[in-house]
């Protein structure tokens, strides 16, 4: 999900069905064509795994020799095999014809596999973005532009199109904009799906195609950006959207633990060394996906691998727990699933994880006093204690925008006061933590406060913005850290096609703007 950088430039692609321990793969998630699990990869002995994946470049060191070779001294030997489609993989897993499984998690929670979350590999942050045809469609800088684009389209009898890879995170990724954002719906594209990134960055570029957006994933979205399309959101925008796991089957769960244990024991510990020589880390997602390095330094850019700390520190402080069900309501409401989980914390366990956690302290403990940086790295306490950016209300007002948050209730006040209605509390309670979805760190807020055309001017003017800071304020109390802009704009942007003194002209518009 994300990044799935495909790796080949090139539009074909050889797929190999032979499972390789020592050979490379590509790096993109998926390509055209469904890879088959040979047959006699099932595990026959103890300390035989198999392990399906695909050949995203976050899961490389899975298939790493020199990973493969130390796994065998600790008595492991794993075989990894590529399955594209993700509802074969997990049949796969379910009928003993694997044992382990990597996967994004939003998968996890569709499949429905028969095993549990044991390991957190990566998030995605940037690697995988969603992209608008700027070249094409110049006035195109913000989902508000490409709803105006589509309405325009519909008069003339046209339908714009949205491609991405299908069952891949670049779909997830429009299903979050789907069912977060305000005037952004699928159905008002033809969507064309396809098997990789690589062709639908090619439909993207094609003059001939009306392709407004698309969803790809590095290195295209760098390449997107050199040439002037418009990022308009990035996992580098929701860091916690696209998670990949490692899932171990219920089988292998009960049946040998330690093996387990060993298992991610060596994995982070590999982890921890990359985290001291990112180079290491590039090369070998440079080998792996037969890339440039300028290529696989912008792959490894948009991936933050976890340390097996911050592993833990997801599965015991609920962290897991929320991102499964944040990610099963998405889900949800995009059709994809018939029922979220109640039981979220049945689906993992961090027992597996302790031992790596402790190899992790221990490293912590030996390189702080030399070497703090890769220590707070190892922790992942970097990523929690990143500086406040403090921006002005200039700033703010004049960055570009993404969109509108969908805002699902009402947020009402007292008729003619600033006062908030006891209803409206639910309403932010809910946008409050659909905002924290977003970092802080290149996403601002803009609350924009609108009334009807009742009353002066100058007293409309002043509610709307007093109305607006009210919200901001009820934010800020839930914990909101973002950069927040209240606006009054009073009765000066009425909604068509109904009367200046409707009561539906008073709204508030909940607008993410991008400030890096």
């Amino acid at each position: 999900m994300s990044n799935r950088p495909t790796l080949a430039l090139a539009l074909t692609f050889l797929v190999t069905t032979t499972v390789s321990i020592s050979g490379f793969w590509l790096v993109s998630r998926f390509f055209q064509g469904t890879n088959s699990v040979p047959e006699g990869l099932v595990s026959q002995n103890q300390g035989d795994v198999k392990l399906l994946g695909d050949t995203f470049s976050g899961y490389s060191t899975f298939r790493n020799s020199t990973f493969l070779e130390t796994l065998k001294g600790a008595g492991i030997k794993l075989a990894y095999g590529d399955e594209f489609d993700q509802a074969k993989r997990a049949k796969l897993l379910n009928e003993g014809q694997a044992d382990l499984l990597v996967t994004t998690l939003d998968q996890f929670i569709k499949q429905k596999p028969n095993g549990k979350i044991i390991g957190l590999i990566d998030r995605t942050v940037g690697a995988d973005a969603v992209v608008l045809n700027t070249p094409k469609y110049p006035q195109l800088k913000s989902l508000i532009d490409l709803n105006q684009l589509v309405q325009e389209k519909r008069r003339n009898g046209q339908k714009l199109k949205i491609t991405f890879a299908g069952d891949t995170p670049s779909e997830y990724l429009a299903f979050v904009l789907s069912t977060k954002f305000e005037a952004f719906n699928l159905t008002d594209f033809e969507v064309q799906k396809v098997s990789d990134a690589s062709e639908a960055w090619q439909l993207l570029q094609d003059p001939k195609q009306n392709v407004a957006i698309a969803v790809i994933w590095e290195p295209f979205v760098t390449q997107a950006r050199q040439k002037g399309y418009i990022v308009v959101l990035s996992s580098k925008d929701a860091p916690t959207t696209i998670v990949d796991v490692l899932v171990a089957s219920n089988r292998l769960i009960t049946s040998q633990s330690e093996l387990l244990t060993k298992l991610l024991e060596t994995y982070y510990r590999r982890i921890d060394t990359n985290g001291r020589d990112l180079s290491q880390l590039q090369t070998q997602i440079a080998q792996d996906g037969k890339l440039e390095p300028k290529d696989a330094a912008a792959v490894l850019q948009g991936i933050d691998f976890f340390t097996a700390i911050e592993a833990k520190r997801w599965m015991t402080d609920d962290t897991l727990s929320k991102r499964i069900g944040a990610t099963a309501a998405v889900l949800s409401l995009a059709g994809q699933l018939e029922q979220i989980p109640t039981d979220t914390k049945g689906l993992y366990t961090e027992k597996f994880l302790s031992k790596a956690a402790e190899n992790t302290q221990v490293l912590i403990d030996l390189v702080r006093a030399t070497d703090p940086d890769l220590a707070e790295r190892l922790t992942g306490n970097r990523k929690l204690n990143t500086p406040e950016l403090k921006l002005s209300a200039n700033q703010i007002f004049k960055a570009q925008s993404i969109g509108n948050l969908e805002v699902r209730g009402e947020v009402k006040f007292s008729s003619g006061s600033a006062q908030l209605a006891n209803q409206s509390q639910q309403t932010l309670n809910q946008l409050a933590k659909e905002i924290g979805e977003f970092s802080p760190q290149t996403v601002a807020v803009r609350v924009i406060g609108h009334t009807s055309q009742t009353g002066d001017l100058q007293t409309n003017q002043i509610l709307s913005q007093d109305r607006a800071q009210v919200v901001v304020d009820y934010l800020r109390r839930r914990g909101v850290k973002h950069n927040i802009l209240a606006e009054g704009k009073g009765f000066s942007q009425l909604l068509p096609n109904i009367l200046p003194s409707d009561a539906r002209n008073q709204r508030t518009e909940i607008r993410l703007v991008r400030v890096q």
